[in-house]
């Protein structure tokens, strides 16, 4: 998989975008949450055909980075001190940090209790939250998609072969071609309906791999209030 970076003038802007190419055979447009323009391309597609459908979905494109930069800038990154707030589902929770020989990390009457030998090591905290934080979303997760894959009418036909959870830098979650679904590990701090959203989102693409009027007739159809869950997902995790 290689990665290209170019533009075009549309008007008076100028729109960037990557070309990212893969064993496929459609061009597809996605702007990701930071506004950023991304297209999978197949290997041999040429330039000119994606300069070309570029300027064709210009106008979509510029509405879809307007959606979005309303949400920018986002969150700072976490310093992972005591008294700092993050996000769990949707709720925030203060961070307590404190001294004990046993390292763990709990919930309790709003707050992350964080138990580690080097309370005055901000790394070691974070550590220890971001493990805890894995941890919870893997099983949130995998919980959270047997509830979604009820949606369709024949749910083992939108069953994906294996669920995936790291740190994405733009999006939320994707499907790859071998039925693979990724998520965000940053998902976890989204409320549950927001999770929902995302992985519904991406089990509609094993049927339709683009962003096409067929997608989103079979997202409509199983999730009809994907917009408002969308818009809850961009505002709590901006």
């Amino acid at each position: 998989m290689t990665t290209e970076c170019h533009s075009i003038q549309y008007g008076e802007s100028r729109i960037a975008f990557a070309i990212v190419r893969r064993g496929r055979t459609t061009l597809e447009i996605a702007v990701e949450p930071d506004a950023s323009v991304v297209v999978a391309a197949p290997r041999n597609a040429p330039l000119a055909a994606i300069e070309a459908k570029v300027r064709k979905r210009a106008a979509w494109i510029q509405r879809q980075q307007r959606y979005f930069n309303q949400f920018l800038p986002r969150t700072p990154d976490r310093r992972y001190v005591a008294g700092e707030t993050h996000l769990y589902l949707g709720r925030l929770y203060r961070l307590k940090v404190v001294f004990h020989i046993q390292a763990s990390v709990k919930l309790a009457r709003g707050l992350i209790v964080v138990q580690t030998h080097r309370p005055d090591r901000a790394e070691v905290t974070r550590e220890l939250v971001e493990a805890w934080y894995r941890e919870r979303a893997h099983a949130k997760f995998a919980e959270r998609l047997e509830l979604n894959l009820l949606r369709f009418p024949a749910p083992d036909d939108f069953r994906p072969k294996g669920l995936i959870v790291r740190h994405l830098r733009q999006r939320w979650g994707s499907m790859s071609p071998s039925r693979r679904l990724l998520l965000n590990r940053r998902l976890i701090e989204a409320p549950t309906d927001a999770i929902d959203y995302v992985i519904t989102h991406e089990l509609c693409h094993i049927a339709v791999p683009h962003h096409g009027l067929e997608f989103f007739e079979i997202l409509n159809r199983v999730l009809p209030d994907w917009r408002e869950r969308k818009q809850r997902l961009e505002l709590r995790m901006a």
